[in-house]
């Protein structure tokens, strides 16, 4: 039993308690209710869900805008290198 509680069962369980009631206090002074807190849990994770794909939109439409300016330098470098190639210097 003290595997599953990393340690002696009471003292494990005490250190449980008074971090939990810190925690409550903490959560009490910015107004947060615990009720509140598993009302809205699966508003939360549908607002995290939201602002994934909102990202994933965000970055691609900044990736396209950039490719517009960065691909065609990108290409112009690469046939300038193959076109204006520098000789070979001859070693006498």
């Amino acid at each position: 039993m003290d595997k599953i509680f990393g340690g002696p069962i009471l003292p494990t369980l005490i250190k449980l308690v008074l971090a939990s009631v810190g925690v409550g206090i903490v959560l009490a002074i910015f107004g947060i209710e615990p009720w509140r807190l598993w009302e809205d849990f699966l508003g939360t994770i549908s607002r995290v869900w939201e602002m994934g794909f909102n990202l994933i939109d965000w970055s691609f439409t900044y990736f396209l805008l950039g490719a517009v300016i960065v691909l065609p330098i990108w290409l112009l470098v690469r046939l300038w290198s193959v076109f204006v190639e520098k000789e070979p210097q001859r070693k006498d």
